[in-house]
């Protein structure tokens, strides 16, 4: 009699052991949710949903005057920087930063375009033009960017940089001012993770 309640006390044991195994995934997310509580995002450009902001048929003009799309460089990562041709500070600012940020990612540079989408018609400054060699120099009506590209409040698209995935999905937006290196870690991290473009 006392075999078979020790065997029975055993297998209490067991059975308990059995369903504590199975239940630790889940009390762990739950003491991990709702006690260490999971830290903010970990990119620093803002995340946009593609859904919303599908691209739209831009008709562009390349330098030579020929009408492209930007979906004519897909299977690439596009940094999009939008600007008049005049190009002041902050837009020649962001056009050095876009092409320190692709040949900081060594041998990956060759998966990211830079394209400046120039809203006007004025030509380019010459002295520019040293400086933005590779880059897609593209024009574009400015209310067609409008209607697609999402700005922060306060801002003009003027003051971000766009990432465009190779799939050809608008997905990320920088703020005003953006920390380089701060890009330099999102794409990084971007890159290591797609198995795309």
């Amino acid at each position: 009699m006392e075999k078979l309640e020790n065997r029975r006390a055993a297998g209490r044991w067991k059975l308990l052991a059995v369903l504590a195994v199975c239940a630790s995934p889940m009390i762990a997310s739950y003491f991990t949710y709702y006690v260490i509580k999971p830290g903010a995002k970990n990119n620093y450009g803002a995340l946009i949903d593609p859904r919303q902001y599908p691209m739209p048929t831009l008709q562009l003009q390349d330098q030579d005057g020929k009408v492209v799309e930007l979906s004519s460089l897909k299977g690439k990562w596009l940094m999009l920087q939008i600007d008049d041709a005049s190009c002041a500070d902050n837009c020649q600012r962001k056009l050095l930063e876009m092409r320190q940020l692709r040949l900081a990612q060594g041998k990956g540079m060759d998966r990211i375009e830079r394209v400046w989408l120039i809203t006007d018609a004025l030509p380019i400054a010459e002295q520019l033009k040293p400086g933005i060699a590779g880059t897609h120099l593209l024009r574009s009506d400015k209310s067609k960017l409008e209607k697609w590209l999402p700005t922060e409040n306060g801002t003009t698209l003027q003051d971000h940089i766009y990432v465009v995935d190779p799939l050809g999905n608008l997905m990320m937006r920088y703020p005003k001012d953006a920390d380089p290196n701060k890009i330099k870690k999102d794409l990084i991290k971007l890159l290591k993770a797609s198995a795309i473009g």
